[in-house]
């Protein structure tokens, strides 16, 4: 069965938008009451567009979806929800373990899990990586996890785990991204478009409590397992394979169609539309008069920059601190270690050690116990890597491998030891397990080019100007994407995995050598208890820091001329200036000038104008770069041109105070975004690690409040001469061709 045809060439981005949207069609156009069509499931097969030699190897992307009740009942939202974690949530889980390892895929899909945004839920699952004719295989493996399931149950410590992790959900208050209380806003909204009650859908506490008496209940699960997935004959799969010509098609026909259009217009008709478009010309051009709307202005921003502090500790002879925070009966702790000097093979491995850490066992426990530990005691520990020049100079920088999640306080000492056990007992010689890593982060790599290209563009930009950049470019950037494809296709090779396990334990032994320090964020009535749970844990487990090196960045000065073709339908495009470090007194002025070519000129040429999905310009002080960007856009050479006519832009056309003192208010919005209690501990605490001390940011808020016009018009022609831009452009095959017309270096993704 086929409902015509999803354009999704981008797998992350533009697939999830389509799949679910194919789902939520599928939801209208086929009654839930109409029990005839649903005496057999489903099945939707469909094409989405992928070019070049990307097509040719396994991109098919499998996914099975059930509909279940309505996302109003809270009762019935928290059931599925548990359902959900208990299949799916990490490697431990019957579910997602089936289609980690199974050889139908190279990964799950992205759209695993529940979505409970809708007036009814669904629970989805599948493969990506895939080809066409393993579809029934994957739906026999499904069904047969879940017959498992529905007959012989799951332990109950399992089931308790992940309603623990509802729990930590409940508890934890959150807000880095958008504001707690916005966030509140967001989860009720559903149950108010669908006609529910928005303040009992958070009401969580009475609900909880009544689940953990119900899981007692060894039927329970097995009973959800059977009631809502096996016995619910509302049930779709949905393949989607790529199809190199669909693009092409699907342009043809639009132009025929056009043409159609065009050859049954007469005169009348034809001036009309010449009308309406001079018309939205002017409308583009106009300028909106801003005393319609009420105004923030500078003499609203607080005078002085909020700070949070923390108190230097020790925990077990070593440095550490402490925050005091309203965390509502959670625990964070970080292990921060910095970056030693690694050999330029090793390096490389360091974006995969960071996947795999906390993805492996540790100690006596695979990793299947290890991330049932885990889900038991906390809330999933994870990785991560800090990157960031010096203050004044963009040619050096530090490094920190920080391991670290959060816990509710009555499980801290066990939280302590589960940690310790994960930074210094990590295994590496479970070498079926690292292959799985590997060719799930391939894949999400693959997608981020299409959700992130435009941060990827500006790194490739900027990758020439600062040493941070350029690392980031090596491992994290296109580059290291690149070099992931390369790996991912050795490891057929005979003992080619072997060595990869053995490099990353190489790694991992200098990473637990490094130097570090602890960071911990508490109550202020639970600091006592969680230092001592803290330094009982690792008393005896101190880094030797024996000829510790940290790691010396490699000092970069060329110019980039880039263009990276890949499977795409659209293009990111970035252009590059290098300027100052963040403590030069024209670091504010740039800051200011992105905001003001973005709002003045750059959102109107290069998206309303342009069409591209988003566009704007950045400072970033760490590498000492000016970046223009524009995100998923159908041009290539002229946003670039248009990049340039914004400089003219700057310099001559007449400009209202009143631009300069928004894109003043963008920068102070920026520095002064409220986060969550532990949110804002982790910024502080990293801030003064690499640097970024209360009185620099301080004293860099009340230079940004202090730019004028005059500054932003000095500032762009000293730094931006278009050329001596840096450009990179990540762009289809169809795009290739403008390589050599716009000056550019091709290199294949």
């Amino acid at each position: 069965m086929t409902y015509g045809n999803i354009p999704a060439a981008e797998h992350q981005v533009r697939f999830e938008e389509r799949a679910l949207s194919r789902f939520d069609r599928l939801d209208k156009e086929i009654s839930v009451t109409d029990e005839k069509r649903f005496k057999q499931p489903i099945v939707v097969e469909d094409r989405y567009a992928l070019e070049g030699d990307e097509a040719k190897g396994d991109k098919t992307h499998i996914v099975m979806g059930w509909l279940l009740g309505k996302s109003i009942d809270l009762e019935e939202s928290l059931k599925v929800q548990l359902l959900s974690g208990v299949l799916l949530d990490d490697g431990a889980s019957p579910l997602r373990r089936a289609l980690e390892t199974t050889s139908l895929g190279s990964a799950p899909s992205p759209l695993c899990g529940v979505e409970d945004s809708n007036r009814e839920m669904s629970f989805m699952c599948g493969l990506e990586g895939s080809k066409p004719e393993n579809a029934e295989a994957l739906e026999a493996l499904v069904l047969d996890v879940l017959e498992d399931v529905a007959e012989n149950g799951l332990p109950l410590k399992r089931v308790e785990s992940v309603l623990h992790q509802l729990e930590l959900l409940q508890r934890e208050i959150s807000g880095d991204s958008y504001p707690y209380g916005l966030q509140l806003i967001l989860e009720a909204l559903p149950a108010a478009i669908h006609r529910g009650d928005p303040v009992a859908v958070l009401n969580l506490d009475p609900v909880l409590a009544s689940l953990r008496e119900q899981i007692q209940d060894p039927e329970f699960i097995k009973r959800l397992v059977r009631e809502l997935l096996l016995d619910n004959p509302h049930r779709v799969r949905l393949t989607m394979v790529p199809d190199p010509n669909l693009a092409s098609e699907k342009q043809q026909a639009e132009a025929n169609r056009l043409a159609q259009i065009k050859s049954g217009l007469g005169d009348t008709q034809k001036a009309e539309i010449v009308e309406r478009s001079r018309k939205l010309q002017e409308r583009q051009a106009s300028e909106d008069d801003p005393d319609i709307l009420p105004k923030v202005g500078l003499d609203d921003v607080p005078p002085e920059l909020r700070d949070v502090k923390g108190d230097n500790v020790l925990i077990a002879d070593t440095a550490g601190r402490y925050y005091e925070q309203g965390t509502n009966g959670l625990v964070y702790q970080q292990i921060v270690a910095e970056l030693p000097q690694l050999e330029p093979d090793l390096l490389d491995y360091l974006p995969l050690y960071i996947e795999v850490l906390p993805e492996v066992g540790c100690g006596d426990a695979d990793y299947l116990e290890a991330q049932a530990w885990q889900s038991r005691i906390s809330g999933g520990i994870g990785a991560n890597l800090s990157l960031r020049s010096e203050f004044g100079n963009v040619q050096d920088g530090r490094g920190f491998i920080i391991l670290g999640s959060r816990a509710l306080v009555r499980n801290s000492t066990e939280f302590c030891r589960l940690l310790q056990t994960s930074f210094e007992q990590a295994r590496f010689d479970e070498h079926g397990r690292i292959r799985e890593i590997i060719a799930q982060l391939r894949a999400r790599r693959e997608q981020s080019v299409t959700g992130a290209g435009h941060q990827l563009a500006m790194t490739a930009a900027s990758s020439g100007i600062g040493s941070v950049s350029a690392l980031q470019h090596r491992i994290r950037g296109l580059q290291g994407i690149q070099w992931l494809k390369k790996l991912d296709d050795t490891l057929s090779e005979s003992d080619a995995l072997e060595q990869v396990c053995a490099r990353l334990a190489a790694l991992h032994e200098q990473i637990v050598n490094a130097e570090r320090r602890f960071l911990v964020v508490g109550e202020t009535e639970r600091r006592a208890q969680l230092l001592d749970d803290a330094n009982a844990c690792w008393q005896g487990h101190e880094s030797n820091g024996q000829a510790f090196s940290p790691f010396a960045f490699a000092p970069v000065d060329h110019s980039v001329a880039d263009m990276w073709v890949t499977s795409t339908q659209v293009n990111f495009c970035s252009r590059a200036y290098k300027t100052v470090a963040r403590d030069h007194a024209d670091a504010p002025a740039l800051s200011v000038l992105a905001g003001f070519l973005r709002n003045g000129f750059l959102h109107t040429a290069v998206r309303e104008q342009g069409g591209a999905y988003g566009g704007g310009a950045g400072y970033d002080g760490d590498n000492g770069a000016f970046r223009f960007y524009s995100y998923r856009d159908p041009r290539l050479g002229e946003t670039l041109v248009d990049f340039d006519r914004s400089l003219d832009w700057l310099q001559q056309h007449s400009h209202d105070l009143r631009q300069v003192e928004e894109a003043i208010l963008g920068v102070i919005g920026s520095i002064d975004k409220p986060g969550s209690p532990a949110g804002e501990a982790k910024k502080n605490f990293f801030n003064d690690l690499h640097g970024r001390t209360y009185d620099r940011r301080r004293q860099f808020r009340e230079r940004v409040l202090s730019v004028t016009l005059a500054d932003l018009q000095r500032v762009g022609s000293t730094y931006l001469d278009p050329a001596r831009a840096n450009t990179a452009v990540i762009t289809s095959a169809a795009g290739e061709s403008a390589a050599k017309s716009l000056n550019l270096n091709l290199r294949r993704l």
